[in-house]
């Protein structure tokens, strides 16, 4: 009998990492940042003829009877769901299920994988007709892999239906894929191409207004892996077609993304992404040593003052969120300090510091294989982790002892510095024209369940100046109150990897 009951299986991702939000998502009672985009972009490529569902392991157990249910079993992962997705594949061969595997982490360490069946490995899109073509021929070969990269303008609209939406904090959609750059630690343009390829304004308002009809209403990740990669048509056909299905409909969507720095030389695109209601970005800083851009190719953050292009987005209402790297090989002794003075400097408010990772069919995994230096596999996780898995240059108690100072300052005990940073962030929301938020019964609970708890942390006496000062201004009070409970996460973690 030809399996008829899919069930699609998202493994957990780590919770005690700056990625999750985990301290952060109880104020608002949900369980998860954001939804497995890639499964549910999956499913709309299942033939009709099959019925599906989904498990998200971060939001709800996998249970016994979801397994029974099943005759196949589709599993995506990360390289940092690793642990959990061997145990997912490990409980449905157990159940005698048919087994089949994508996603990053599949993609790039097959060899390494046992208990699965079938790999999809790659972009999947043009693949899953082939597989359930062979699978109903009695002939599914062990992998499948696409010769070529599949075209965007022909994706489908992702099966939205399939996730519990209320357990999210955010919606996630894609516009494109790839990125014109060739940072040594980044494998997104070794996986995905430097030539950005892009879904049509139109297939991206339908995917917005499905949302919209499922009944979403608030933050929608743009997951891009560069969102500006073909500027032009971002400019000139997206962000247009976006304000004007913004206005149309009252503006029900918060855009965030990523980009790379050179957003900030372009004041049209930066009014049009302000008009659409994109509010937040994630840039790739890494650091302020030009030696350390040099030596990883991070060529396009060579050629701008990065601290006038962090206040040139701010200044048009939209946070910069940013990456930043310790552990290369230029690092000087005085890296911290310079890493602290950036961020402190320039009001991000919200950074990501990490330790420099090689991962698999990277550049710089190549480099330091060459060199000898390898010292063991990634995790995937670069901001919680004691040591690079290489052998750096700086010595690794100095290098590690440099990071959590880093990270103790910026989130300091008592979050003065970080709500410093809020405090910049939200004087330029205060003076930029962003197109008027709906506040919800939901962002109300938030901000009651922050003044009933947050007092009484640590950081409790810097936390009060900080929602005073903010509550003089209604037009960013919302904003304030988000700051604190994302600061709530930040400290927590912190204060758990410093110690």
């Amino acid at each position: 009998m030809k399996p008829r009951r899919i069930l699609l299986v998202y493994p957990e991702v780590p919770r005690e990492t700056y990625w999750s939000f985990k301290y952060a998502l109880s104020f608002i009672h949900k369980k998860s940042a954001m939804p497995p985009l890639g499964l549910v972009t999956v499913a709309s490529y299942i033939p009709a003829s099959y019925q599906v569902r989904l498990v998200d392991e971060n939001i709800e157990r996998l249970t016994a009877k979801d397994l029974d249910w099943a005759d196949m079993v589709f599993v995506s992962a990360m390289i940092v769901q690793k642990n959990s997705f061997e145990r997912v594949v490990a409980r449905a061969r157990a159940a005698g299920k048919t087994v089949v595997a994508g996603g990053p982490y599949p993609s790039g360490s097959r060899e390494e994988i046992s208990g699965v069946d079938h790999f999809i490995l790659g972009e999947a899109e043009e693949m899953i007709p082939e597989f359930f073509a062979d699978l109903e021929k009695g002939r599914a070969r062990e992998i499948y892999r696409a010769a070529e990269k599949p075209d965007m303008a022909a994706a489908r609209i992702p099966r939205f239906e399939l996730l519990r939406m209320k357990s999210y904090a955010s919606m996630s959609i894609q516009y494109s894929r790839g990125c014109p750059f060739h940072c040594e630690f980044c494998d997104i343009w070794k996986v995905y191409g430097n030539r950005p390829r892009l879904k049509s304004a139109p297939a991206v308002i339908a995917e917005l207004s499905a949302l919209y009809k499922l009944g979403w209403r608030g933050a929608v990740f743009m997951v891009d892996d560069n969102f500006i990669g073909n500027k032009a048509r971002v400019k000139d056909e997206l962000l247009p077609a976006l304000i004007s299905w913004q206005k149309a409909n009252r503006h029900p969507f918060r855009f965030f993304t990523e980009a790379s720095i050179n957003l900030a030389d372009d004041d049209a695109l930066l009014s049009a992404m302000r008009d659409a209601a994109f509010n937040e970005v994630f840039i790739g800083i890494e650091t302020p040593s030009m030696e350390g851009l040099t030596e990883t190719g991070k060529t396009q953050n060579l050629k701008c003052d990065m601290s006038a292009a962090v206040k040139k987005i701010q200044s048009y209402g939209i946070e910069v969120m940013a990456g930043f790297i310790l552990g290369f090989d230029s690092d000087t002794q005085d890296i911290a300090e310079r890493q602290i003075a950036f961020i402190q400097k320039t009001g991000i408010a919200r950074a990501m510091v990490g330790l420099l990772t090689a991962l698999p069919g990277t550049e710089l995994y190549q480099r330091l294989e060459r060199e000898g230096r390898l010292l063991s596999a990634s995790d995937g996780n670069n901001t919680s982790k004691a040591a690079s898995n290489f052998v750096t240059r700086m010595d690794p108690e100095d290098l590690r002892r440099r990071f959590c100072k880093v990270l103790d300052t910026i989130y300091d005990e008592n979050l003065k510095n970080y709500f410093e940073r809020c405090n910049m962030i939200l004087d330029n929301m205060s003076h930029s024209e962003v197109p008027p938020r709906q506040i919800h019964l939901a962002e109300l609970l938030m901000a009651v369940r922050s003044l009933a708890r947050q007092p009484f942390t640590p950081y409790g006496r810097q936390y009060l100046k900080f929602i005073i000062r903010n509550l003089k201004n209604p037009a960013v009070f919302g904003e304030a109150v988000k700051f604190s409970i994302v600061g709530h996460h930040l400290h927590t973690i912190t204060r758990q990897l410093v110690q």
